[in-house]
């Protein structure tokens, strides 16, 4: 009976590496060309706006409240908040690196409002064209899931996208006219951000 279990159990372990093979997915990279690892930290970095040049990180300002607020691109010179990727609770897998087409969860690495949630989350609201991504999120929920699609090279460094199942990671203007980018939910291929990490 014990064989018979192993057998199982290994006959298991190969299907599900065959699944992981047989779909298109790759070992998400940083800049340096090492896999991106579960659980470790990295920066996410935009490149395709060119306007601030900087790292990813809560939107900056007084938050006594620890209340959910966007996220936002850092200027030039600061180094924004490292994030670590998982995946969601109750995905059960050997990998110990992030695929792309994988659905994951983001969360800040900060010790700021350390009762607030540090997940990434689309703000829920129906009548809101391009809805706000926040911190706040909790992972369980389909709101809190996204996936990291490659779409190209620059320079021997792979350049993603982050996508959920409703539209890309885009950016606009804070307030619409400052040259502060804050991340929104949006299928407007113009507003899309690329990243690296």
């Amino acid at each position: 009976m014990a064989i018979m279990t192993s057998l199982a159990s290994f006959l298991l372990i190969l299907l599900l590496a065959a699944a992981v093979c047989t779909h298109g997915e790759e070992s998400v990279r940083d800049s340096n060309g090492n896999e991106v690892r579960l659980k470790e930290q990295y920066y996410i970095q935009p490149i395709s706006n060119g306007i601030n040049g900087g790292s990813l990180a809560p939107l900056a300002g007084i938050n006594p409240f620890c209340e959910p607020r966007g996220i936002s691109e850092t200027f030039t010179g600061e180094p924004g908040v490292p994030v670590s990727i998982a995946y969601p609770p109750g995905f059960i897998t050997p990998l110990e690196v992030v695929k792309t087409n994988f659905s994951i969860t983001i969360e800040f690495k900060s010790n700021d409002c350390k009762e607030l949630s540090k997940f990434w989350e689309v703000y829920e609201a129906r009548y809101i064209i391009e809805p706000p991504i926040l911190i706040g999120g909790r992972p369980e929920e389909p709101n809190s899931r996204f996936k990291i699609e490659k779409v190209g090279e620059e320079d021997g460094t792979n350049i993603y996208k982050l996508t959920t199942s409703a539209g890309n990671v885009g950016s606009i203007p804070l307030l619409g006219t400052t040259p502060q980018q804050v991340l929104v939910l949006t299928n407007d291929v113009a507003k899309t951000i690329f990243v690296k990490f």
